[in-house]
């Protein structure tokens, strides 16, 4: 019997087909919250003013884009969503600008509200040379815009697939608005929220919450203690949950990657690819935007949270406020998960990796279709050093392990798959029945191996005692296993 190798969306791994499957679902999405319009203003700078010691800037470029909520759901309709953006804007020029940036995107701006006599939200960051100077905001005064509860709650009787509230404290969001959410929790969908102040959306029991350290910060009481911040996220998860009042809690540690703090499964992070903070900015937007598809179209948390990063991966490569779509989620994706090292290359990338002072970790599998165990089991590898190393079987040595019809995927597709996991650094294949002379050519710090062995089962054993390696035995997780879940798919087809 055939099997379709195209896994169901809430067993999908990360792989490059993954974006356009879920732009093919186009869920309904309302993001509600304050929309920013967010401009650049630059050109050369030649002189000092003589006013004060601050450089002349000769503007030659203004580039505007759809900022804060509005720039949320711009990533979302470029990402395939169907998307409503209920929020408050000015009847001036920025609102004006605003609006045909989000036509433009493929917003639904029906449930925009425009307030007379009030400004919208921008902000301007003054350029010089590419390196910016200075920023000045435009903020609204706080207090309730007549008629915005009404409109809101119109928006979300339509019941959406998913909701993101957007609450970054610039006057929009008021507590009619918190109150309106919450009535409507029945039906909301997926409610994702994102908010400086989390605490103040807890009578909405959200399903996910994104808090920065900064905002951590603020519904803890304190700051994330310690050099650690991922370990002491970690330890804080079950008291973050109760005091945002949510289901889960993504935590966003900028170069530190994110945190998923489910109630009922271990801890999954991503890592991220390093960036300054000026190429930050939108990040976040394009985090919450992709992790909010992900999780309406049903796909698993750590999926979901693996996919957010890869968006934001992708904007923190660009200038000013970006936008991730579907073509460059892919891309992106489909680019980390491309390369197959030989072992002579693995030899030498090791080496680099040691001379800057990494601690390598290395293991080994069929991993021929992915799926919940697996990538909890990477991740938690990962965290035993600086650098994963995943060794796979070839094609010919999974059919001598599992016999005649596996592998179901070619080690191509495997590699590309487990590649793309943010956890995994390298992947290396190997003919032997065992990785023994990939571990005596790599000799990693850390040999780690799945809970269903102890280290006197494993024949790498001794040879990693040998030269002074360590054999970890990480958890193991019942139930997880590529049979089961490839009849699972046979069941479906």
């Amino acid at each position: 019997m055939s099997i379709s190798v195209t896994a169901p969306l809430e067993s999908a791994p990360l792989a490059a087909d993954l974006p356009r499957r879920l732009a093919e679902v186009a869920p309904r999405v309302v993001v509600v919250g304050d929309a920013v319009l967010d401009c650049w203003l630059s050109g050369p700078t030649r002189r000092l003013s003589r006013e004060a010691p601050v450089p002349v800037v000769e503007v030659d470029v203004t580039r505007c884009a759809a900022g804060g909520a509005a720039n949320t759901a711009v990533n979302l309709a470029a990402l395939g969503a169907r998307v409503s953006l209920v929020a408050v804007v000015g009847d001036d020029d920025d609102g004006a600008t605003l609006r045909r940036l989000l036509d433009e995107a493929g917003v639904d701006t029906s449930a925009l509200l425009v307030a007379p006599g009030r400004p919208t939200a921008a902000k301007r960051r003054i350029v010089a040379d590419d390196a910016m100077v200075a920023r000045y905001d435009t903020v609204p005064a706080d207090g309730t815009v007549e008629g915005f509860a009404a409109v809101l709650a119109d928006a979300l009787d339509a019941g959406p697939d998913a909701t993101v509230v957007c609450d970054y404290a610039v006057g929009g969001l008021d507590d009619a608005a918190v109150s309106t959410v919450a009535a409507h929790r029945d039906r909301l969908g997926v409610l994702v929220v994102d908010a400086h102040d989390l605490a103040r959306w807890a009578p909405a029991g959200p399903d996910v919450v994104t808090p920065n350290a900064g905002e951590v910060a603020v519904l803890l009481g304190r700051a994330l203690d310690g050099a650690d911040r991922v370990a002491a996220a970690e330890a804080a998860g079950g008291e973050l949950r109760t005091r945002a009042g949510a289901a889960t809690v993504v935590v966003t540690l900028d170069r530190d990657g994110a945190l998923l703090l489910p109630p009922d499964l271990p801890a999954h992070r991503t890592w991220a690819r390093p960036a300054p903070e000026s190429r930050a900015c939108g990040a976040g937007d394009s985090f919450t935007a992709a992790l909010t598809l992900a999780l309406a179209a049903g796909t698993p948390g750590p999926t979901a949270v693996e996919l957010a990063q890869a968006a934001a991966d992708v904007v923190v490569g660009r200038t000013g406020t970006a936008v991730c779509s579907t073509a460059d989620l892919s891309s992106r994706v489909s680019a980390s998960g491309e390369s197959l090292s030989s072992a002579a290359e693995l030899a030498r990338l090791v080496a680099d990796h040691r001379t800057a002072g990494r601690r390598i970790v290395f293991t080994n599998g069929c991993f021929d279709v992915v799926h919940r165990g697996h990538v909890a089991y990477l991740n938690q590898a990962k965290r035993l050093g600086d650098v994963l190393v995943v060794a796979l079987n070839t094609d010919e040595g999974v059919a001598r392990l599992k016999g005649p019809g596996r592998p179901v995927n070619p080690l191509a597709d495997r590699a590309a798959v487990i590649g793309a996991l943010s956890c995994v650094d390298h992947v290396v294949s190997f003919a032997e029945d065992t990785p023994v002379a990939l571990l005596e050519a790599v000799r990693p710090d850390v040999y780690a191996k799945g809970g269903d062995y102890t280290a006197a089962m494993l024949t790498e054993s001794p040879v990693v005692t040998a030269y002074g390696g360590r054999v970890a035995i990480l958890d193991y997780l019942p139930d997880r296993s590529t049979t089961a879940v490839v009849e699972r798919i046979r069941a479906r087809g």
